[in-house]
């Protein structure tokens, strides 16, 4: 009697609540755009590798920088935004259960975002917004590029007050008990986006529309930059964080182990909250108007981010190793033998965990002061978002995908797409690695980021730099192969497998496990500490911006005739 009472205490504290069928739409609806995004995206990024080599040329008047805006908007901003929302979802409503209303807000957030999206991917396939996913002024977009992107973030927004609400709605009805793990990381995410997102909407609403529909003359460029870069790098921990909780709470669980710390875990997500935002600066470390030294304490800032890492690191080899124990593991590295290599639902997150490795080497060195001179705006960059985002984080949510799909449309993941999923995997980092490692050599050969090939081509250094080009159009063709095999399979696993019950793999914490400190619920001090650092870091140096100008460049949009 005991027992089972233990075990249903345990039960309700991962949040075992089952997902409706009328969720299973709506998720599996944030799906089909993610994967659409996919092929489209895709495209684009094997027909850019090709431009780049040299070897074709596009037909129909279409620009280079055209295809590398669509490459970038729907790969980087549409396709990870809408598989991190609709799968964050599906955790929430394990684990603090989800109302009609919240599912008809949810419902808004996807037609909001859709609706966002079409406008703004139609404005940059009709060539009027070639400005790349950056945007960067003083290039200018179509107003209805920004107004998509507008709307894609208000959606996003919407989701975000969706999770809060479901917390909310839990906590009344357990009032004294710690929010589930799985809930806790998703707050944590998108309380970031939404601080970090503000400063993206306050640069589109304030400074590009206005601009762009012909209100105001000019525009303060470094401003807008400034704006972008406080959101640009904490959207790459936006990215990041759906992989750590599916590090945290979904891998041990198919591995058969136990979440080895919540406290670890818990701690890991709130320092990343802490210095995901104020860091944009390391973006922006050559650019003239920005004192050193806040330049200097944003790279510090930025350097802290390694400790939760470490600790994320620390915890996932730990369950690794504590779990190949338990199943009579012996050595120092007896313990590898006995996790599932032929699960494609391991063996895909833990490739990008590794790849994790060479990826935060880069961003170390990209977010220092000597070294990011090396680099800076060489195609090594590019590299580095390909190895992290790309690699690390898009092998996750694929990961992800071969257990969700089928546990949302009711069916069966095969052995034969398994098997077909772990070559996935394999093509995948094939090219991956291919691509990656020759656009950092050459990167570091001084080879331009974003350029084509016919902007260089006749130069001495074009000659060095070809075998590199030919390496990355080698790279790009065999990922888009894996990625036509994960759609083919994304299809397999939507409509024509066996039908059947495929479980959510809802980790559980060791029992002997010291208990979680009751302050990890305490918002206000997590988000008062955030807005404080954001502060410190930005409030100065901003003001300084709209203070010290330069002519022409007034603090936001200057009205035409009033210059």
């Amino acid at each position: 009697m005991g027992l089972a009472k233990a075990e249903t205490t345990e039960k309700q504290e991962i949040g075992a609540y089952p997902i409706a069928d009328k969720s299973k739409k709506l998720y599996m609806s944030f799906m089909y755009v993610t994967f659409g995004s996919l092929l489209i995206g895709g495209l684009m990024g094997l027909l850019q590798t090709l431009v780049r080599s040299g070897k074709i040329t596009l037909p129909w008047g279409i620009g280079y920088y055209q295809i590398l805006t669509v490459h970038g908007v729907i790969l980087a901003l549409v396709m990870t935004t809408f598989f991190i929302i609709g799968f964050q979802f599906t955790l929430m409503e394990k684990s603090v259960g989800m109302s009609d209303k919240q599912r008809k807000l949810g419902w808004l957030s996807f037609w909001v975002m859709l609706i966002g999206t079409i406008i703004a991917a139609t404005i940059v396939l009709l060539g009027k917004a070639s400005v790349l996913y950056t945007f960067y002024a003083p290039l200018k977009g179509h107003p209805l590029f920004y107004i998509g992107l507008a709307l894609v973030i208000i959606g996003s927004w919407i989701a975000a007050f969706v999770n809060w609400h479901q917390v909310a709605v839990w906590k009344k009805k357990h009032p004294g008990e710690k929010t589930p793990l799985p809930a806790f990381m998703v707050t944590i995410n998108m309380i970031m986006w939404f601080i970090a997102s503000l400063g993206v909407a306050v640069a589109v609403l304030v400074q590009f529309i206005p601009w762009s529909l012909g209100y105001a003359s000019t525009i303060n460029v470094l401003l807008s930059r400034t704006l972008f870069w406080y959101f640009g790098h904490p959207l790459v921990y936006f990215w990041l964080l759906p992989a750590y909780m599916t590090w945290y709470v979904i891998i041990p669980k198919i591995i058969g182990g136990k979440i080895f710390s919540d406290a670890l875990a818990r701690m890991s997500f709130v320092l990343l909250l802490f210095f995901s935002i104020p860091v944009g600066f390391h973006h922006q470390l050559t650019e003239p108007g920005i004192h050193p030294t806040w330049k200097f304490i944003q790279v510090a800032l930025t350097m802290m981010v390694v400790i939760p890492t470490l600790m994320t690191a620390f915890s996932m080899f730990a369950t690794f190793e504590i779990t190949g124990r338990k199943k009579g593991a012996t050595g120092m590295f007896g313990w590898l033998k006995k996790l599932p290599w032929k699960d494609v639902r391991f063996l895909a997150p833990f490739i990008g965990m590794v790849g994790f490795i060479p990826g935060g080497a880069g961003g170390i060195i990209n977010a220092s002061h000597q070294l990011n001179t090396v680099v800076h705006n060489t195609i090594w960059v590019t590299g580095h978002f390909h190895l992290t985002v790309a690699f690390v984080v898009i092998l996750t949510f694929f990961g992800v995908t071969y257990w969700l799909v089928p546990h949302l449309t009711g069916r069966k993941l095969t052995p034969q797409l398994n098997k077909l999923g772990i070559i996935q995997s394999i093509v995948w980092s094939t090219g991956m690695l291919i691509m990656s490692t020759s656009m950092h050599i050459q990167g570091l050969k001084g080879g331009p980021r974003r350029s084509e090939f016919s902007e260089y081509g006749g130069t001495a250094q074009a000659q060095e730099w070809i075998g590199y080009q030919l390496a990355q159009a080698v790279g790009g063709t065999i990922l888009f192969i894996a990625i036509l095999l994960m759609i083919y399979i994304f299809v397999k696993m939507a409509f024509f497998a066996p039908k059947g019950e495929t479980a959510y793999p809802l980790a559980q914490e060791e029992p002997d496990a010291d208990p979680t400190p009751a302050w990890f619920d305490n918002w206000k001090m997590w988000v008062g500490i955030t807005v404080a650092l954001i502060l410190f870091a930005y409030s100065i140096p901003v003001f300084d911006l709209l203070q010290n100008s330069p002519p022409g460049s007034p603090p936001f949009a200057w009205p035409i005739g009033n210059q």
